[in-house]
């Protein structure tokens, strides 16, 4: 006989940058892991003006998720590789 076994939450600490996050399911704390994993490898990736850059465009962006729809959109409608001007 097979017994399962429930748990409530799970918390995730990471040892590079002391990040924390609470997952309530396996699933979501496997994929909290994987996300935040990937977000130290493009953060690694990155110099420190592409870091300047990029999280200046993340808060712009999150703080307005029609204007991100919007972005998105637009470069959809735009030639690959090519300038509009």
């Amino acid at each position: 006989m097979t017994t399962s076994h429930s748990w409530d939450q799970a918390v995730f600490r990471c040892g590079r940058c002391g990040a924390e996050h609470t997952a309530t399911t396996e699933a979501d704390y496997l994929r909290t892991i994987g996300v935040h994993g990937d977000a130290h490898a493009v953060w690694d990736r990155l110099n420190a003006i592409e870091r300047s850059g990029i999280t200046s465009i993340l808060r712009t962006i999150l703080s307005a998720p029609e204007l991100a729809a919007e972005l998105l959109a637009l470069a959809d409608r735009q030639p690959a590789g090519g300038s509009d001007r």
